[in-house]
């Protein structure tokens, strides 16, 4: 009998790889087959209904609006975060006393639970007494808006937050993109007389426009996909203006008991977001080339 060799390398990838199949392949498999059928948790027929689900959704108004509020989240937190992140790192790049310390201090956020980061800011946020209002009302502003049951306010107060969640990763990323720009580039252009800010626009950014396309592509990814803020802060409101397609597709799904819909709603968002990374690879890289030719 011939003997089978299993090449060592399998054997340690097989707990990913199980795990892989079983709970990423396997699931997004098995919602596919979701979004033809009626699938209603609490009825026992299950019929296939083909694209009827597909139908619904493009005719549902809330939807819609979901994805509206999801594309002014992103379109408004990743520039900011990345503008914000970007700038932090520049910071702790400096060969600084204690940089090490402020590095963790601004990363922290990215380790810590999202359920209890929405509590904080709840606090925050919270009218009259939360330290907004009460940081406004002692700067002589006003101290008495309703951040968070505000349909002027509500989304604002979620973007700015975001802003703070993610920049502990994405300074990380540039912080590894700027310690990788060689020093000679620099003392090569203060020898030719460029001042920092040319130094920063002709070889920073030309530079960092690989790691900054990285964080654009997974930040959008992150933005489109948010959840867990609206669900502890919000719940979608006040009158739909936070109501995101990750928590339209929640409410659907585990409050309607409409699982068949909610999956046709998550295919409708991956095609969404593979033609959103598609539009930024495109644009980055002419932006590359044209960096490359000049």
């Amino acid at each position: 009998m011939k003997r089978v060799h299993i090449p060592i390398g399998w054997l340690f990838i097989a707990p990913a790889l199980v795990h892989l199949l079983l709970f990423v392949i396997g699931p997004i498999i098995f919602a596919l087959y979701l979004s033809f059928h009626q699938w209603d948790v609490l009825k026992p027929d299950k019929p296939f209904i083909g694209w009827d689900n597909y139908h619904a959704v493009a005719s549902d108004p809330y939807f819609w609006n979901a994805m509206k509020n999801s594309a002014v989240y992103a379109l408004a937190s990743v520039p900011l975060g990345m503008m914000a992140a970007l700038a932090v790192a520049i910071l702790v790049n400096q060969k600084l006393r204690a940089v090490t310390f402020f590095r963790t201090i601004y990363y922290l956020p990215a380790v810590s639970s999202g359920v209890a980061i929405a509590m904080v800011w709840m606090w925050v946020y919270w009218p009259e007494r939360g330290l907004l209002s009460w940081s406004l009302a002692k700067m002589g502003g006003p101290g008495n808006i309703n951040w968070l049951n505000d349909p002027l306010w509500a989304m604002p107060a979620l973007i700015f937050m975001s802003i703070w969640t993610g920049l502990g990763p994405r300074m990380i990323l540039f912080l590894a993109g700027l310690q990788g720009i060689p020093q000679a580039l620099y003392e090569a252009a203060e020898v030719d007389g460029a001042g920092r800010w040319g130094s920063f626009r002709h070889i920073t950014i030309p530079l960092l426009l690989p790691t900054s396309l990285f964080v654009l592509v997974t930040s959008s990814i992150g933005a489109f996909q948010i959840f867990t803020p609206v669900y502890m802060m919000t719940k979608g409101g006040p009158l739909r203006a936070t109501d995101v397609v990750g928590y339209h597709i929640y409410t659907e799904a585990w409050r309607l008991f409409r699982m068949g819909r909610a999956s046709s709603m998550s295919y409708i968002l991956f095609v969404v977001i593979l033609i959103v990374t598609i539009i930024q690879f495109k644009l980055v890289n002419r932006r590359m080339e044209d960096y490359s030719v000049g």
